[in-house]
């Protein structure tokens, strides 16, 4: 089993979809990476910047589930960052309501020296100069794999470039991998990414599954079909963290075993959006994730007779 490092928010969110809504509770692309990634016992670590605000009984359950918290900066006279949203009924478009950055305007990350060797380093949505600032502390690991948006491709392109062109993974959905490629073809985008510096490129499409792209290589992973969808935030942080997570149980980080971690992430991504924030997360059983994937292999398998 490989070491994982963990980059990204730790944070409070409060959301409204239509299914309702909640006051500030437990977020962030670090949180929901770890929890999923905590499904497969990993050697993790979290690399983020909290406030004095930020309750202990969620350090403990962090470090309850295998998490290493030692590069979790707690700035005791600081607040934590915030972010509130409001899905809109077709819950695949949301309007940001507050973003309060707090202790994350200052942030700069801090990776634990017990951990500067690890093999996968999973660099969570966050200014391409706090991600290029921790690649620049790892050793030589095998595996970066990076998760941005549109947001970083309008103010800071010049830096995600950079970034960009030291990873091995790259993680966006749809209109992200259009924008960034300047290409409407998904398989024309994901070529020209690739040609930046990435091996693979995974383009998440939603409730519509998940693309992933090496050389001349594509497989396709479907949505698992859910009666309800209570809240979409995280899913895509969930996701990553089902993927590297696996790929650093497994240390195997070849194509082949990356459509094994795309369905690992896809099923845990489809357990996120079950219930607000990370509540979901919190209590899966390892009997409900193997359920799942049998669901997920199902979906796809058939017999076909060819004429």
């Amino acid at each position: 089993m490989s070491k994982l490092v963990i980059v990204g928010t730790v944070a409070f969110d409060a959301i409204e979809t239509p299914f309702g809504k909640t006051d500030k509770i437990l977020g962030g692309a670090a949180t929901f990476i770890g929890l999923a990634a905590s499904q497969f016992r990993v050697d993790g670590a979290i690399v983020s910047i909290v406030g004095g605000d930020f309750p202990k009984e969620d350090l403990i359950m962090l470090e309850s589930k295998g998490m290493d918290i030692s590069g979790l900066e707690i700035v005791e006279n600081g607040k934590t960052f915030f972010w509130s949203g409001k899905y809109h009924n077709d819950m695949n478009t949301r309007d940001t309501l507050i973003t309060d950055l707090n202790v994350l305007a200052d942030f700069n990350p801090k990776v634990p020296e017990n951990y500067r060797d690890a093999e996968v380093v999973m660099l969570g949505n966050l200014h391409p100069l706090v991600q290029l600032g921790v690649i620049e502390q790892m050793h030589s690991p095998k595996l970066i794999v990076l998760d941005t948006m549109n947001f970083w491709m309008n103010s800071a392109l010049n830096e995600l470039m950079k970034v960009i062109s030291k990873v091995d993974v790259i993680t966006i959905n749809d209109e992200e991998a259009r924008q960034l490629s300047g290409e409407y073809s998904l398989v024309k985008a994901a070529q020209k990414i690739m040609e930046m510096g990435p091996k693979y490129v995974v383009i998440k499409k939603g409730e519509h599954g998940a693309l992933l792209f090496g050389d001349d290589d594509v497989f396709f992973a479907p949505a698992m079909p859910l009666r309800e969808v209570f809240d979409p935030t995280g899913a895509g942080d969930t996701f990553a963290g089902g993927f590297t997570g696996y790929l650093a149980k497994t240390g195997d980080y070849s194509y082949s075993n990356m459509k094994n971690a795309v369905i690992n992430g896809s099923a845990l991504a489809s357990f996120c959006v079950e219930k607000f924030g990370p509540e979901r997360l919190l209590n899966l059983t390892n009997k409900e994730v193997h359920q799942r994937i049998q669901q997920f292999k199902s979906l796809t398998q058939f017999d076909i007779k060819l004429t």
